[in-house]
């Protein structure tokens, strides 16, 4: 049916004014044009360690990755190592290792890190919410393109792991584009 005449042009200046509409009720919904709020405080020293990948934002560098961690070690001149490691869908075969070291970017928290891989090329870290016992963490980065859910363990209990969805909107994260990273039930060495 073409869309000819009076009645095409009417369509054609309601439909910018409703998709501008519906699109700002996304933004209100996800909170996507503030600031991104980050942990009121992290203790470095006690961010160190293990962290398993819970769930993320799928991206292209992690595509066919299950069983995936993060060790991070404090070095002595303040950076951070950072040690990602890939699995395959067994659970224990290394399909990937990435090294490389974070820097602390705001000292007044120590929430917004800039993590480096490929040096001198930097990408935000931003620990967006952070369990009070170091339990869990949530990262994210102030675009809001990725997002990755860490725990202390391999599994993160329900509740728990739901408390932190309900959280995503307000920091301008969609909690239905998450996916479900496979973990082992048992710790590694």
């Amino acid at each position: 049916m073409a869309m000819g005449g009076a009645w095409g042009r009417r369509i054609m200046k309601v439909f910018p004014a409703l998709a501008g509409i519906l699109g700002g009720c996304g933004a209100w919904f996800l909170n996507t044009s503030g600031t991104l709020e980050t942990a009121d405080y992290v203790d470095v020293e006690r961010y160190m360690g293990t962290w398993y990948e819970i769930a993320k934002y799928p991206n292209t560098f992690q595509q066919g990755c299950s069983g995936v961690t993060a060790e991070y070690t404090l070095l002595t001149d303040g950076r951070v190592r950072v040690v990602n490691v890939c699995r395959g869908d067994d659970l224990t075969t290394v399909k990937r290792t990435i090294e490389g070291f974070a820097t602390v970017a705001d000292r007044s928290t120590n929430a917004k890190l800039t993590v480096y891989f490929f040096f001198p090329f930097g990408a935000p870290y931003w620990i967006i919410d952070l369990d009070e016992d170091y339990r869990y963490a949530v990262v994210g980065e102030p675009s809001r393109r990725f997002l990755w859910i860490l725990s202390r363990t391999p599994v993160l209990d329900d509740t728990t792991y739901h408390e932190i969805l309900q959280r995503l909107p307000e920091k301008g994260y969609d909690p239905a584009r998450l996916v479900l990273t496979p973990q082992v039930a048992e710790e590694r060495p």
